[in-house]
């Protein structure tokens, strides 16, 4: 399977045309990425939440277990300090809630800033390049079988003009040249349709 054209001025725009898909996917990771730090220093706020209300729920629950030590109204006086301990459980849980929200929206970001600009690169790049592919494995099959220079070269009369004109028209004119079975023009032509291709002949 060939990859990449055999004529230069092809194979450098095949060349190019991968690179700059590659640099477009990278830069949208690292865009992606970026984005993805920025909204996650949005949770900081629930960290410090998080950590506040963990605090106060332990020095709380502390409190508590030092007033149950009171004789005869240890159990009464430790009873508001677990309620309130389990406020400060709730403040922890609130902080930890913000965080997961702003994980989610950061990866949902990261994948959507990923995968659209990577789907709109690969859609404008890949269909040509594996045309190319199929186009250049076909033509080569072409190019080899018996009577294939004849179809090579009736497809260089079918092309465009333009590359013609760089061939000796014999009397009579190509298309006659090529009904004849002209070996010379049949070789002219051939050599067109491939390069056209980006093949060497």
């Amino acid at each position: 399977m060939l990859l990449y054209a055999q004529t230069p001025a092809r194979r450098n725009r095949q060349v190019l045309a991968d690179l700059i898909a590659v640099l477009l996917i990278a830069a949208a990771v690292k865009f992606a990425l970026t984005v993805r730090d920025a909204i996650m220093r949005l949770a900081e706020p629930g960290r410090k939440v998080e950590s506040s209300g963990d605090s106060l729920a332990h020095a709380l629950t502390e409190a508590g277990d030092k007033a149950s030590d009171v004789p005869l109204v240890g159990d009464l006086l430790k009873k508001p300090f677990r309620s309130a301990a389990d406020a400060g459980t709730g403040l922890a849980d609130a902080g930890q809630s913000l965080q997961d929200v702003v994980g989610q929206v950061a990866t949902l970001a990261t994948i959507s800033l990923i995968v659209l600009p990577v789907a709109f690169v690969l859609l404008l790049w890949l269909p040509p390049r594996v045309r190319w592919i199929r186009r250049s494995a076909t033509i080569r099959d072409l190019r080899d079988a018996p009577g294939g220079a004849d179809l090579l070269a009736l497809r260089a009369l079918t092309g465009p003009v333009r590359p013609l004109s760089t061939i000796p028209t014999p009397a009579g004119g190509l298309a006659d040249a090529w009904r004849r079975g002209d070996p010379q023009v049949i070789a002219d032509l051939s050599e067109i349709a491939l390069r056209r291709a980006g093949l060497k002949p």
